[in-house]
């Protein structure tokens, strides 16, 4: 597929979008289709939601015909390749693959022989084969494999990451045969470095399953040791360091107010739910590890209510400033961010609470935790208004030497501030 194709990205999201500018500057001839139509007026307009796209890049691409947003349907007709890159959320602990359904019915409706449909959702193994290969050839009335190929190629968006784009990370590549597997190589060589083709669709999708539940397991491990390292007066995060330095078996792992984004919360569990359908076993490391990272949340607070005591002040109509509310530093993603839980547990506790964050509108979250929060800027008035301060997402944008000099009390979860008004998670 080095010839200009039209390519179809269903889902412009976090990873469909960055997806398809990608494409797009590659010389194909891209269609972005997404049913929010605010998200679509937005992108018309040229403005973009993620850190990963600049709005000059998206302006050009516009500009030139090369890029097309939509949530018309009809548009996506006459497609060489499609990407569903939508959301998989959890309904009551359990995937939701609705959005993958939706899309896979809207494709079908289009499908013409020897085009390529390639998921790149986060899923469980036999998702691209069992769900989205049935419902394609029920719509379409063609075959996979024969008349229509179908791949699966996991995303490894990692939203602000500077130096790993989706250009420069290796893309693992799969179909549901040789044919498939060569025609889904063949359309991602022209976007990426490297791809990484693997044996069939089902390994593939394993593949991004272990790559969040490793990082989670080792997340919760480390979570863990900080609470226990807090209630024994060791320094977790001296021992890190001195960890670190070992240069074979040991990987960087740091504490934090608990884990966010679309992956992390919720990837490993469709891992934990898939071996118990299909061993009828529980994954017990990923149990342990969802119920450590879970309660982070409430340690964040039991430590910021201890605080205030030792200084004769209740939680209770205290003055709290959260800083940050995206998941991670640098970036506007807000989904599944501790902080909302952390917000949500300091208000029903009778906290005062403001936040402060440069990347994220908390009217677009959608989350109910954040409606009473008063949301302000990290300004010195700010912060030396507040009884106590709470650094739950180190963005390079705060300007951490006034927070040092100015606040009275800081509860530091991301360790970018010492003094002796600081405490570090």
């Amino acid at each position: 597929m080095t010839a200009p194709s039209r390519v179809v990205v269903a889902g412009q999201g976090y990873v469909g979008l960055p997806l398809a500018i990608r494409a797009a500057w590659a010389g194909h001839h891209v269609v972005g289709f997404d049913v929010n139509e605010r998200r679509v007026k937005q992108l018309s307009a040229g403005e973009p939601y993620v850190p990963d796209v600049s709005a000059a890049d998206l302006r050009e691409l516009l500009a030139s015909g090369a890029y097309r947003p939509t949530a018309d349907p009809e548009e996506c007709a006459g497609f060489d390749l499609a990407v569903i890159a939508v959301p998989t959320p959890l309904c009551d602990r359990m995937p939701d693959l609705s959005h993958i359904a939706g899309s896979a019915r809207m494709l079908g409706g289009c499908l013409r022989p020897g085009a390529v449909v390639v998921l790149e959702s986060t899923t469980y193994p036999g998702t691209t084969e069992e769900l989205v290969g049935a419902i394609l050839e029920e719509e379409s009335g063609l075959r996979a494999g024969e008349d229509f190929h179908l791949g699966y190629s996991p995303e490894r968006i990692d939203p602000g990451n500077t130096q790993w784009r989706l250009e420069n990370t290796p893309k693992v590549v799969s179909g549901v045969n040789r044919t498939s597997l060569a025609r889904v190589q063949a359309f991602y060589e022209t976007i990426v470095d490297t791809v990484v083709p693997v044996s069939d669709c089902r390994v593939a999708e394993l593949t991004k399953l272990l790559e969040n539940t490793f990082r989670h397991v080792n997340i919760a491990l480390v979570n863990e040791l900080a609470m226990f390292a807090h209630e024994l007066g060791v320094d977790i995060w001296e021992a890190i360091d001195a960890a670190t330095t070992k240069p074979y078996g040991y990987l960087r792992f740091v504490p934090g107010p608990g884990v966010g984004g679309h992956c992390l919360p919720v990837d490993p569990t469709y891992l934990s739910w898939w071996v118990e359908r299909t061993a009828g076993t529980t994954f017990r490391f990923v149990e342990l590890a969802n119920d450590i990272n879970a309660r982070m949340p409430e340690y964040v607070v039991r430590r910021l209510t201890e605080a205030l005591a030792r200084r004769a002040k209740a939680v209770q109509g205290a003055r709290v400033l959260l800083l940050g509310l995206a998941y991670k530093a640098n970036t506007n993603d807000a989904r599944e961010t501790p902080s909302a839980r952390i917000a949500e547990l300091l208000t029903a506790m009778g906290a005062d609470v403001y936040a402060a964050d440069p990347h994220v509108d908390p009217m677009l979250t959608q989350d109910d935790a954040f409606d009473s929060v008063r949301i302000v800027s990290a300004t010195a008035e700010e912060l030396a208004a507040a009884d106590a301060v709470v650094l739950l997402t180190d963005h390079d944008a705060f300007d951490y030497h006034s927070l040092a000099a100015r606040c009275s009390y800081v509860l530091d979860c991301r360790r970018r501030l010492s003094g002796s008004n600081v405490d570090v998670l």
